[in-house]
Order: C-alpha cells, then structure tokens, then sequence
C-alpha cells in the first residue's frame, strides 16, 4: 500500500513508518513547511520515498494521511484528486484545542468522508468533532532502551521554543522548580531561556541537541519534570519513561492517563511537585525504582507495535 504522508511531525511519523507500507512524503525544492522530505535528525527506512508534487500527479496513492486543514487542497492541487471522494483519507489531530477548550469546533468537523483520528482521549474529547467519523489511536515510541542513571543530580526539560510559548508549556513555572532541582532543557530554540528566567546559569542549562544525542542526555539526569500546561501528551514525556526516568508533572490533560501510581508524581500543586524533585534528587534509589515502574507502565501501553497494529487495522477499514 502507497500511503501519502507529509513529514510535520517528525517524532510521531518516525514510529509511523515503521508499518509495512510504502511512506509518499512530498518534497520541494526548499525543504519548506509543505515539502520536507525525509528526516535527517531521526532514522527512517527506505520504504520512506520522497515525492515531489509534480510526482504526485501520477502516482499510484491508497492512502492519505493528513495532519494540517491546507493539506486537504493541497492534495487535490497537487494530485488532482480529492481526499475523502477519490482518495480514502484519514485526517491525524495532534494537538489539543487551542482557541476554546471544549468549544472549538474542528476543521473537519462539517465532513463525513474523512475519518478523524485522534492521539488521546483527552484530545477526542475536547474538541467538538461534529459528525466527522472519529477513533483514537494512541502514540507508539519506538524503545530507546533503559538508559537511565540519573547521575547529574538535575531535572531534564524538554520543550521547543519555551519563550514563545510561555505559559502554555510552563515556561513560567521553570524558576519555582529550579529552586527545588537545577534544571537541564532540552529542545529547540531554548538559548538565552536562563537570562530571560532570571536564572543562574547552572540552575537552567539549555541544550539544542539532534536526536541520537538527546536520549543520553536525557537519561544522565536524575528525573524528568514535565510542567506542560496545555498540549496534546509529548512524546518527550513517553520518551523519558521509556528511558526509566521517574517523572514530576502537571496532572492537566493526558498526563495522569500516561503516569500511573508508581511512576512519578502527578499533581497540580507546585508545593507538592517541588518536594518531589527535591526526593528523586536525595535519594538515587527510590528515583530507580519509580523509573522502573516508568518504564514498565510506558513499555505496557505505548509500545511500537500496538501502535502498528492499531493504524493497521483502521487502515484496512478506510482502504476497504
């Protein structure tokens, strides 16, 4: 089966080509928003081909994966067919409402021919999906090993563009928690975040890191600390527990469903939160043993392979 896909997210598409079809992911000239091509930070298979639009025009598609509403015109312009009417598509929503939890009404949700395919319960939810057809197939992580040894006596961060997105990954909450655990983020676009915070420099480290050296990084810090507001579950969160990394979070949208009792601390009050990291960061043992359990919960409900199967399945039924 050729599957069209374009390359958005590169940490969920990365376990997503892990299936047993062939991956169309458009390229342009640029390397722009609309035409990436293949990843060059992750490792992806050869069953993943670049395309470009002109390609598209005739090639053999049995799928269309989309992930962004201008994807839907974009395939009839550069196909010149239509998603959900000559192509069977699926629409994946990664994130939550942005504008009006509860309230938004989703771009697809006036369709009935694209089936809406959410990545959490929490998303599903949360968004007002009129009568689009909707399922929820929950993130697959590839399985970087127990990497952990929480040897640096710090709480590892990750996010991207943490002074752009300010309260809505808990950017602002940062000085509280360095207080109680010298901080080392990680991610995207994270320099000058310390100077910004007001912070001491060894109190929040930033590190821009590709991907094969952001795990072992990770992994070398005693605890991960997840103070996310308001996004869909991160994947650097799934990725942390799978490390074996005990976890410190805000109980807000799918956090609690992903951290269960004995892998971490789920709270929303930050007196709580703070006194966890200060535990984790006193006593290495008890910061393996709910890593441990991290990892055994992750391994247990975020697999590779459920996720496979799950996709598998409901491409069969779409495609039928």
């Amino acid at each position: 089966m050729n599957i069209l896909v374009w390359h958005v997210h590169g940490s969920w598409l990365t376990s997503f080509v892990q299936g047993p079809h062939t991956y169309l992911v458009p390229v342009t000239p640029d390397r722009g928003p609309d035409g990436l091509g293949r990843a060059r930070t992750w490792d992806w298979p050869a069953s993943v081909r670049e395309v470009s639009p002109d390609e598209l025009r005739t090639a053999d598609i049995d799928l269309v994966v989309l992930q962004r509403p201008r994807e839907v015109e974009l395939v009839r312009a550069w196909t010149g067919r239509r998603p959900g009417i000559d192509l069977p598509a699926v629409y994946v929503e990664h994130n939550t409402p942005a504008a009006t939890p509860a309230t938004q009404r989703h771009p697809l949700a006036d369709r009935d021919d694209i089936t809406l395919v959410h990545v959490t319960h929490f998303n599903h939810l949360m968004w007002d999906n009129g009568r689009a057809p909707t399922t929820v197939v929950e993130h697959g992580v590839i399985d970087p090993g127990p990497l952990w040894t929480g040897e640096e006596r710090r709480a590892a961060v990750v996010v991207n563009d943490p002074l752009l997105r300010g309260r809505v990954t808990g950017t602002d909450l940062l000085p509280s928690f360095a207080a109680s655990a010298p901080l080392s983020v990680f991610g995207m676009r994270t320099q000058g975040l310390a100077d910004r915070l007001g912070l001491p420099a060894d109190r929040c480290r930033t590190q821009d890191l590709p991907q094969h050296r952001l795990h072992p990084a990770m992994a070398r810090c005693r605890l991960y600390l997840h103070p996310v507001r308001w996004t869909s579950l991160g994947l650097s969160l799934l990725e942390a527990m799978f490390l074996g990394m005990p976890v410190v979070a805000l109980d807000t949208t799918e956090t609690r469903e992903a951290v269960p009792e004995g892998a971490g601390v789920v709270s929303n009050r930050l007196d709580i939160l703070r006194d966890a990291c200060r535990d984790y960061l006193g006593d290495h043992g008890h910061a393996r043993r709910t890593g441990e359990g991290a990892r055994a919960a992750a391994v247990a409900r975020y697999g590779v392979r459920r996720f496979l199967d799950d996709w598998e399945q409901l491409t069969k039924e779409v495609t039928r």
